[in-house]
């Protein structure tokens, strides 16, 4: 767990280095963008407006190899599309990595000497230790949200054996084929580095918690949740203990940066509507599909949206 800050660094690094200049390139027929993004597999909502069509990609993190996709021919709609928005972009300065690296102990562990059991009822607890003792970890003194994402990524190991996700699949191609790309917003890293280190460790137990759920009910979901994603079926990826616990976890439970982050999306969407031609926008299923969540704000909005049911 020592080397969480420097993995926590180079994330955050990639993230904000990932976007460059790109080009604008001639027009494609929107229908013929629509019916290849729509081939592809992923689930996805269209909207038409006055002046072109708006293409919503729902992503989910760590698609399994085995789900039977096609993200070539999701590579051939971004390649037609006049604009592409992704997700967030992180500014991150050289400063940000260094106190991450060097201040790690603030991210990774509970405060001064507390331990889980100060902050956790009876069952809760009794169901960390059982897992302490079913994975040979302790977890009385770790952060909690560093806990929850050892349970989802090193036990219950739910990002090995995937693919590319849509973003890296539509970022690629974009710049392949000169195609204007866009973050849907920017957060500062300082922000983002001074929330986790300031936040209650209360306010990181939903997190556990259901992470704790998403490694008590074993791998059978992720396969599931794959093919559900797959099935176009989203009530049942949202009901997935492990999409449940990723969307409990930061940064999307942070109370301030959460809702940043789904307010500039939904801004972002909206102001697509005055656009020409075809926008293709790769947005989390979590965000879209969430109980109020940017369909139900676009939908109230007066906006006409096809696609799967959401609710």
């Amino acid at each position: 767990m020592a080397r969480t800050p420097a993995l926590l660094a180079g994330w955050l690094l990639l993230a904000g280095s990932a976007w460059g200049p790109v080009a604008a390139q001639d027009a494609t027929p929107p229908d013929a963008i629509v019916v290849a993004a729509q081939r592809s597999g992923a689930p996805m909502w269209t909207i038409d407006t006055a002046r072109g069509t708006i293409v919503l990609v729902g992503e989910i993190a760590a698609v399994p190899e085995s789900t039977p996709w096609f993200p070539d021919r999701l590579e051939a709609a971004t390649a037609g599309a006049q604009r592409v928005i992704l997700g967030v972009r992180p500014k991150v300065s050289p400063g940000d990595i260094l106190r991450l690296i060097f201040s790690g102990g603030r991210f990774t562990r509970l405060p001064d000497d507390s331990v889980a059991a100060d902050f956790l009822d009876p069952a809760q607890l009794r169901r960390l230790t059982a897992l302490e003792q079913q994975y040979d970890q302790d977890y009385a003194r770790k952060s909690f949200l560093i806990s929850g994402f050892d349970l989802l990524t090193r036990r219950l190991r739910f990002n090995r054996d995937t693919g590319d996700d849509a973003t890296d699949i539509v970022r690629q191609a974009a710049r392949r084929a000169d195609v204007p790309a866009e973050p849907v917003g920017t957060v500062r890293g300082e922000d983002m580095l001074d929330g986790l280190a300031a936040a209650d460790p209360r306010t990181h137990v939903p997190c556990l918690e259901a992470a704790m759920t998403a490694a008590e009910a074993g791998s059978a979901i992720i396969e599931q949740r794959g093919a559900d994603w797959r099935a176009f079926d989203v009530p049942a990826v949202m009901a997935n203990p492990l999409e449940i616990a990723l969307g409990r976890c930061w940064p999307w439970a942070d109370p301030e940066l959460g809702g940043e982050l789904r307010g500039q999306w939904t801004d972002a969407l909206y102001r697509a509507t005055e656009a020409d031609g075809v926008t293709l926008a790769v947005v989390p299923l979590r965000v879209l599909a969430e109980t109020d969540g940017v369909l139900d704000q676009l939908e109230r909005r007066g906006l006409d949206i096809a696609g799967p049911d959401w609710r």
